[in-house]
């Protein structure tokens, strides 16, 4: 199971914006993806209902993972992009 952990990057967390950001990002990468507070349970990085129901805030730490082929260029992605709170998905790492 390849992981990331990284701190949210977006001033008002996963949040509304920043949140459907980060779920079409997780959907384009194609690998099942999961995300979690740093002492919680994983929910589906896919669903917008789920990772809004996180609750994460600017700043707090979140644990990305996968266990699929492509895991870790996708969690790599998908890390840099909550990191720095871009705008969209990274082409590249």
């Amino acid at each position: 199971m390849a992981e990331r952990r990284v701190n949210v990057g977006w001033a008002e967390g996963l949040h509304a914006r920043p949140a459907s950001i980060f779920v079409r990002a997780a959907t384009a990468t194609g690998v099942p993806v999961t995300i979690a507070k740093a002492d919680g349970s994983p929910v589906n990085a896919a669903s917008m209902l789920a990772v809004l129901g996180l609750g994460a805030q600017g700043g707090e730490e979140i644990v990305l993972a996968a266990d699929a082929e492509g895991a870790d260029v996708a969690l790599d992605r998908l890390a840099k992009l909550v990191a720095e709170g871009l705008e969209e998905l990274p082409e590249t790492v």
